[in-house]
């Protein structure tokens, strides 16, 4: 067939997962947001720069958008993260002096 577009090969796209082991008997998400207030209080992530959006929380974690977004949503509820929306989620300007977990998040 002469006019026929050939088919091109596409490697299949590879996820990154970070390799994490999950403690059994506490939820996902509380683990994943432990690491994200770790990262802002070591200045991984500085006031005003952008933390990863839900997606490459999910991709990151090889966990599932609705914990991912249960994530973004206890950062924003304890005041370390805002969001802009169709700009992203920020660290914020001022976040609180204490980012190590509480009892109840333990």
């Amino acid at each position: 067939m002469k006019g026929a577009p050939k088919k091109r090969f596409r490697a299949p796209r590879r996820r990154t997962v970070r390799r994490v082991d999950f403690e059994p008997d506490r939820p996902r998400w509380r683990q994943v947001a432990d690491v994200l207030r770790r990262r802002i209080a070591d200045g991984t992530y500085t006031p005003g720069s952008r933390v990863p959006s839900v997606l490459a929380l999910s991709a990151e974690f090889g966990i599932a958008t609705s914990t991912s977004q249960k994530v973004h949503r206890s950062l924003r509820a304890e005041g370390l993260t805002h969001t802009q929306p169709g700009a992203g989620t920020f660290v914020s300007q001022r976040p609180p002096e204490d980012l190590t977990p509480t009892p109840a998040d333990a």
